[in-house]
């Protein structure tokens, strides 16, 4: 064991246990983000496979499977892409169209499987050519272009779905999935730090083997925050954001645009209904359940809200909320509680939501009040 050999081999089978941990639930319970997941981990278990059998003295895989198409780069970034579609939206399903995706991975497995194909002599050959040297550096494009598209497209799902969780839901942090973005910002930051790696290493003519370790072990970090975040996400088998971005703010946009009038007389149904049931108390409300209690569909149910209350789904509900908090403080009997413990009986569901949401509707941070 060593600084080098340990942490590696540590990521490795962490990203492998997790990538047949998730497989298995994805499979168990038909759940297709959690298949791709496990296939993102796997694909990170193989950018540090080499180094954690070179650093074990392990060398099968360039003496025997020298050339072999073990890289999956140009397919990390649509598969990330298709895992928060999934992700956000269990009736989504991955279907032949989306095959295209993954074309520039299919040329560059069929590339390198014909050449491994023809034996040692033919990698060592094709590897000094010309033709090599060019492909290496269009595969070097590819990988940037496929990282540049995918998490561009990723970040735009993702604003647009935050923008629609709070149309449909009281409790965002829940359903927020900030971690997602946080991994993609971990990634780009990876790639920069390996970029930059790689030029320190031209730059300096040729590295020793044990400088690239660094990098390796930004990708173990990676592999440990996916793991543990991926795995422990909660599952919503009512989540179903269907919309594509960019498409979908410009219809938002028409549709608050030209509201019929008639919207007006779901103002007292509204109100009436969350004074006397009190929904707002319920943490896990959403647009759907207030809804259903009204006899109506969430579309209705969201433009009327929007257009009689100025607000979306997940303000008008917290706003409820925080004056049931004021209310509450006010209440000799809750001497005893803390104000968090307040701000849970009233529905909300975390400090930070909370803390949030009582300074937005009445300017003051929540000690202020007290």
């Amino acid at each position: 064991m060593s600084i080098y050999q340990t942490p590696l081999q540590f990521g490795y089978f962490f990203a492998l246990f997790f990538a047949v941990l998730l497989g298995w639930r994805g499979w168990r319970e038909e759940r297709l983000s959690d298949k791709l997941l496990g296939l993102v981990m796997f694909f990170l278990a193989m950018e540090i496979q080499d180094y954690t059998f070179g650093f074990s003295g392990i060398n099968i895989l360039w003496e025997k499977y020298d050339g072999f198409p073990r890289y999956f780069h140009l397919a990390f970034a649509p598969t990330i892409y298709f895992y928060l579609k999934a992700q956000i939206n269990r009736e989504f399903r991955f279907k032949a169209r989306h095959l295209w995706h993954y074309l520039l991975y299919a040329i560059y497995f069929l590339v390198n499987i014909v050449v491994f194909v023809q034996g040692p002599q033919m990698v060592k050959t094709f590897h000094s050519s010309a033709l090599s040297y060019w492909l290496g550096w269009l595969e070097s494009i590819a990988i940037w272009g496929s990282y540049v598209y995918y998490f561009y497209q990723s970040l735009l799902l993702y604003r647009e779905y935050r923008r629609w969780v709070e149309t449909q839901f009281s409790d965002t942090e829940t359903v927020s999935f900030v971690w997602l973005r946080n991994f993609i910002y971990l990634i780009i930051a990876g790639e920069v730090f390996k970029l930059a790696w790689q030029i320190a290493d031209m730059a300096l003519n040729n590295l020793p083997f044990e400088q690239d370790w660094w990098w390796h072990l930004f990708t173990v970090a990676i592999i440990c925050y996916v793991g543990i975040m991926g795995y422990s996400q909660p599952q919503f088998a009512r989540l179903s954001y269907t919309s594509v971005p960019v498409e979908v703010g410009v219809e938002v946009a028409k549709t608050t645009e030209v509201l019929p009038l008639n919207y007006v007389s779901w103002k007292p149904k509204i109100e009436t209904l969350f004074e006397e049931q009190r929904l707002y108390l319920q943490p896990d409300l959403s647009l759907s359940d207030v809804a259903q209690k009204l006899k109506t569909n969430t579309s209705i149910l969201s433009a009327a809200i929007n257009q009689n209350f100025g607000k979306n789904f997940n303000d008008f509900v917290n706003q409820y909320r925080v004056e049931e908090v004021k209310r509450q403080l006010k209440n000799p009997d809750n001497a005893h509680l803390s104000l968090l413990g307040i701000a849970l009986e009233c529905g909300f569901n975390s400090k930070s939501t909370f803390n949030r949401a009582f300074k937005k509707f009445t300017g003051k941070a929540p000690k202020e009040f007290e």
